[in-house]
């Protein structure tokens, strides 16, 4: 099966073209605190550019519930991630308002590893400090995490398909990987992300 690609932290127009143009099958807007941070207007005016079929995120980490559901109403994005630890409740809330669900944690969070153990439709396993570009040892996974997971943390366009290779995740995230400088992003390493990771498979069988 094809590598699932979500590229993470955009913010502007040329940045989502060239990640849908190369294939990418999800596109991530931080509305939490962070240097690739957009407001809610700017990320529903980069969301307009996404075709369907692509999928359109709202990253928060720890932030109200109520604030959570009004920025993602005002960006207007089908799946929000949550990025801070939040309860199983924040899950079931956010699914009550018809989202897509994606829940990010790291090895030795002492969150389950499991699709869907919040009630998510996806899980990212990422680095203890998200969006720093570091990569964690695999080791530190102790069992391979179960379901549709996504593999983000030091990811980059030398390093991914080694990665998906060695660890044999569902999809790869990426965001610092595919920056020119500190939440600057560049198209040229968007496109060429994007097509190694869609050039391995990663030996699972296809989505049902």
């Amino acid at each position: 099966m094809n590598v699932y690609v979500k590229v993470c932290g955009l913010s502007r127009p040329a940045d989502v073209e060239a990640a849908v143009a190369a294939g990418a099958d999800a596109v991530g807007f931080v509305l939490t605190p962070s240097p690739r941070q957009v407001p809610p207007a700017t990320a529903r005016a980069l969301a307009a550019l996404v075709p369907a079929g692509v999928a359109t995120v709202a990253v928060f980490r720890g932030e109200p519930l109520d604030e959570v559901r009004r920025a993602a109403a005002e960006a207007g994005v089908g799946t929000v991630q949550l990025h801070g630890g939040e309860p199983p409740e924040a899950f079931a809330a956010l699914r009550g308002d018809g989202l897509r669900l994606i829940r990010a944690t790291s090895p030795g969070a002492r969150s389950p590893l499991t699709t869907g153990a919040y009630g998510e439709d996806l899980l990212i396993v990422d680095s203890p400090r998200p969006g720093s570009g570091e990569r964690w040892d695999p080791a530190a996974l102790g069992s391979r995490p179960s379901g549709q997971w996504m593999l983000a943390g030091g990811l980059a366009p030398d390093n991914v398909a080694e990665a998906v290779a060695s660890l044999r995740p569902w999809g790869v995230d990426v965001s610092s990987g595919v920056e020119r400088a500190r939440g600057v992003k560049d198209p040229a390493l968007i496109e060429r992300f994007v097509t190694a990771a869609k050039a391995v498979t990663n030996g699972l069988p296809p989505a049902s």
